[in-house]
């Protein structure tokens, strides 16, 4: 029987070869940082992570890391309500809260779990989920789990927007969902609008903070602070993987009520295993550290409009934006995996992006800011995008 689906299986891999759809992984060997060692020995700059803080490695984290291990062991071996519920999970959980200025907080291994989670224990066929036709790919399986009406508005669009909120009236609960920085585009969604539409028209807001928490805004609270919004988003999921230490673990922040069903019937919480000590106890140390200071997220706030402004200057057509997601629009999928591959030749390491992950013919290279990076790093990646964009004819001089 596999031999028939084995061949259909390795048809479908050539087909997506041949369209130059083809992703592959590339292998490190060290830590990660600004500057990265790779299996083939080579050593390159690290512009594509999601290290927005540089905490992935930071001596504080692995440090807090290493001595809960000492303390609270390596696993949890439980779901949170049998005996996985440790001092530490409930710590954090108040430390991302009192951060966020909400209620409360529960963590799930990954915010993907947290999207997956939230939907389908909330609302049910006489609500509505009212969706940005842009948000992430866990949002949108998560609104698939539930049995909710869905609607869904065009990318930012506030008249859209108001359009499915009249169309929607008929339903008795509403909720509009958007990310709060778009991983692909780095825009950052309209809150204040959102939120004054979801207040006119009796809905809720729930935003995914993930490429926001703990740098977007003055103090790093994320969307709804850079969008004068505090207090007024019902639901914040994110994640732990990015900025805040970047090795595991989402959550989801918001109203009392909202929490404490989802403590009580969110499947992925309910089913899936406790966040890891050694993860739980280094986000404390994150938490601590950006409660105290601004000074990783003002460092890569600076880095971004310094690389912002150098590659536009260098001709380079990029997504408008404040954002450290810089997305250098290339539109050729092999052409864009062509030039990340001659930038890797010349130490700069940066990853294509192309159908289906970006919508056809819009293929990219996302450049991501970090506090880590150094003023030489910036300048070396800005050197090598001309010279590479020049050499494949995606900028003139």
């Amino acid at each position: 029987m596999y031999g028939n689906f084995g061949e259909f299986l390795s048809k479908e891999l050539l087909a997506i070869q041949e369209a130059g759809l083809f992703k592959r992984e590339r292998i490190i060997v060290s830590e990660q940082s600004a500057e990265i060692n790779m299996a083939s020995g080579q050593k390159a700059l690290n512009f594509c992570a999601n290290n927005y803080l540089g905490l992935s490695s930071h001596p504080v984290i692995v440090r807090a890391a290493k001595n809960i291990l000492k303390t609270h062991g390596y696993g949890m071996s439980s779901v949170r309500f049998i005996c996985g519920t440790q001092d530490i999970h409930k710590t954090l959980e108040e430390k991302i809260s009192k951060f966020l200025g909400t209620d409360d907080t529960l963590l799930y291994a990954a915010c993907f779990d947290a999207n997956g989670g939230v939907f389908e224990c909330l609302f049910n066929e006489q609500d509505a989920i009212i969706s940005d036709e842009l948000n992430h790919a866990s949002i949108i399986d998560g609104v698939r789990l539930c049995k909710a009406v869905r609607y869904r508005y065009k990318h930012s669009d506030m008249n859209d927007l108001e359009e499915q909120l009249k169309q929607s009236q008929s339903q008795r609960h509403r909720v509009v969902v958007t990310d709060g920085v778009f991983s692909m585009d780095g825009d950052i969604a309209k809150l204040s609008d959102i939120c004054n539409l979801t207040e006119k028209y009796n809905a809720l807001v729930m935003v995914d903070d993930s490429h926001a928490t703990g740098f977007i805004g003055k103090t790093g609270r994320g969307t709804q602070e850079h969008c004068s919004v505090m207090g007024r988003v019902d639901i914040i999921t994110s994640t732990l993987g990015k900025a805040l230490g970047g090795a595991m673990g989402g959550f989801t922040s918001g109203r009392k009520e909202i929490i404490d069903m989802l403590r009580q019937r969110s499947r992925p919480y309910l089913f899936s295993n406790s966040l890891s000590p050694v993860i739980t106890g280094a986000a404390i140390a994150v938490f601590d550290m950006l409660s105290g200071t601004t000074k990783l997220r003002d460092k890569l706030m600076n880095n971004t409009a310094y690389f912002r402004k150098k590659i536009k200057k260098a001709g380079f057509d990029i997504r408008p934006g404040e954002s450290p997601i810089v997305p250098i629009m290339i539109y050729d999928a092999k052409l864009s995996q062509d030039f990340a591959e001659k930038l890797l030749l010349e130490g700069i390491y940066v990853i294509g992006f192309f159908y289906p992950v970006v919508p056809k013919d819009q293929a990219r290279i996302r450049v991501q800011l970090s506090a880590a990076h150094k003023k030489q790093h910036l300048d070396k990646a800005i050197e090598e995008f001309e010279k590479v964009g020049m050499e494949l004819g995606v900028v003139k001089k």
